[in-house]
């Protein structure tokens, strides 16, 4: 089973170029439902012309994720236990496309 945090630091890393990492990045944050908001910046990358359909799955209140592309950016929000599952998919999705 792979590290999910190491595979997102690598991903992060090999798109800092000298310029990439002063204008786009990784945005995670908590949401006031409980949750989470991760935002991926896609410009300037492998990915910026690859699309990710919306996907929703409602589980429970508590868990539930919805993760797609958009202006530019993977978005993904969860539930408060979710933050894995969308670094996850995220991850999944580049290396589909790839």
């Amino acid at each position: 089973m792979r590290n999910l945090l190491d595979s997102l630091q690598s991903w992060y890393e090999n798109q800092c170029d000298g310029e990439w990492e002063h204008q786009y990045g990784v945005k995670i944050e908590t949401l006031d439902n409980p949750g989470w908001a991760v935002e991926i910046d896609l410009i300037g990358t492998k990915l910026s012309d690859k699309v990710l359909a919306e996907t929703t799955e409602e589980r429970s209140a508590t868990d539930w994720i919805r993760c797609s592309t958009g202006s530019g950016q993977f978005k993904g929000f969860g539930g408060p236990r979710n933050l894995a599952e969308i670094i996850e998919r995220f991850l999944a999705w580049v290396e589909m496309v790839e």
